[in-house]
């Protein structure tokens, strides 16, 4: 009976990598701290970037387990190459805002940023990030995007969108609800965008085809889908779904 329960513990005593959206920070911080918790010698290290750019390092052999993105499109790309075993599941919708340090976004919308007084808009980039694409959206159905042009501040991450806006890089960003609700943002108010003016922010994961034996990345999939994760993700911003993944 004791060599079983080792054998077992070595088994779900692994390490695994997520690559995930910057949206997702510190949100995942959180997750993943209470999948720890629960389940003590199961350690989950986390790299975060730009969705486009961290599907582009898992096709380029990078060691990721799974793969958490900002929308659909990349984790179902890898799943349609026969880089992901698992077909990509939802885990939150995101939203994103208006913010700024300097100025009062609470009472700005989308048409404002016409305003040539505000002079450096931060976004992702619409190439690599989800985020930046459903900004150039929003502000195209504002009838904005070509008014801006020129006063376009391009970040690879919406993470480094929320930098930008705080250090004053930028006069005003266009973030992930996500992050403007975090400690350090949260002081300032936002804008919320209304998503009848951008496509949904349908955010998912993968695991991918190096983690197709492990039972850490499974267990940490279903995890993702559970109540505990609903909480956590609807208390950071993100709107959930009904989803259920079968126990490996």
């Amino acid at each position: 009976m004791t060599l079983i329960l080792v054998l077992s513990q070595n088994v779900y005593s692994q390490k695994i990598t997520v690559a995930a959206a910057s949206s997702l920070r510190p949100t995942l911080d959180y997750l993943v701290e209470a999948y720890e918790s629960e389940n003590p010698g199961n350690n989950i290290e986390i790299i975060y970037g730009s969705s486009g750019r961290l599907m582009a390092q898992i096709i380029n052999g990078a060691p990721f387990d799974i793969f958490m993105s900002a929308d659909m499109e990349f984790p179902q790309n890898l799943f349609d190459q026969g880089m992901a075993t698992s077909v990509p599941v939802v885990y939150g919708l995101g939203r994103i805002v208006l913010w700024s340090a300097h100025l009062n976004a609470a009472d700005l919308k989308l048409e404002d940023l016409a305003d040539q007084s505000i002079r450096r808009i931060a976004i992702a980039q619409p190439a690599v990030a989800p985020y930046g694409q459903r900004a150039r959206e929003a502000m195209e159905a504002a009838g904005v995007w070509d008014k801006v042009q020129s006063r376009l501040v391009f970040a690879e991450n919406i993470s480094q969108v929320a930098q930008m806006s705080e250090s004053g890089a930028a006069d005003i960003g266009i973030v992930a609800l996500s992050l403007a609700i975090q400690p350090g943002l949260a002081e300032r108010g936002y804008y919320l965008i209304d998503t009848s003016r951008h496509q949904p922010l349908e955010q998912g994961f993968v695991i991918t085809r190096r983690a197709a034996q492990n039972r850490v990345a499974a267990d940490f999939s279903v995890f993702l889908v559970s109540e505990t994760a609903k909480t956590i993700f609807q208390t950071n911003g993100f709107d959930t779904l009904e989803t259920e993944i079968s126990e490996p």
